[in-house]
């Protein structure tokens, strides 16, 4: 019994790795989670399914550090330009144009996952929303101790649901894909304001 529970995931290479979550993804835009098997990412993969259970446990997982890992030029907390403004900028202009289209599509695709699956939530929870809170929280940390945002402004509690509400918005009241101009805009227009910072 031991032996068992001592047993160590196997190493796969950080290609490897990358190249098991674009498969992910890709079949995700093409079937949707719900139809999403492991079956199907293992022989995308040209993986064994145990290998796979082994790595990441299960589908919930893998799917929520596929989408984690597809986040473009690392983390937000690498940014630092000196400003909130120049740190969301800077964050806005990590994805292009075509990478917002799809990275919104997918999202459009897993939220409805999300609300039905327990597991999905959890996964999603633990490998993206708190990481990317606390990433949030430690860039807003900066800007409060350079005296840009007043350390009680009531908005800095809903910069993420601000940010994340700008992304989801686009395509539902406009009909069209979030773009760089589109978010840079209103980062200057709705979310600095609120906070307090001038944009100009």
């Amino acid at each position: 019994m031991t032996e068992v529970a001592t047993v160590r995931r196997s190493r796969i290479t950080p290609e490897r790795e990358a190249e098991l979550y674009s498969a992910v993804l890709d079949l995700l835009r093409e079937v949707g989670y719900d139809a999403l098997t492991m079956d199907a990412v293992a022989a995308r993969t040209r993986s064994s399914k145990a290998t796979l259970y082994r790595q990441w446990g299960g589908k919930p997982e893998l799917v929520a550090k596929a989408v984690r890992h597809s986040k473009p030029g690392g983390s937000l907390s690498d940014i630092d330009t000196g400003s909130l403004r120049g740190d969301l900028h800077s964050l806005t202009l990590r994805s292009d144009d075509c990478q917002m289209e799809q990275n919104s599509a997918l999202m459009r695709g897993l939220a409805m996952a999300v609300h039905g699956n327990p597991d999905l939530l959890k996964a999603f929870k633990e490998h993206l929303i708190e990481p990317e809170m606390a990433e949030f929280k430690r860039v807003l940390q900066r800007a409060v101790d350079r005296g840009e945002v007043r350390a009680d402004n009531p908005a800095a509690d809903y910069m993420m649901h601000m940010m994340i509400g700008a992304f989801a918005a686009r395509t539902l009241l406009d009909e069209q894909p979030p773009t760089q101009a589109f978010l840079l805009s209103y980062i200057d227009a709705v979310v600095l304001p609120a906070l307090g910072v001038p944009t100009s």
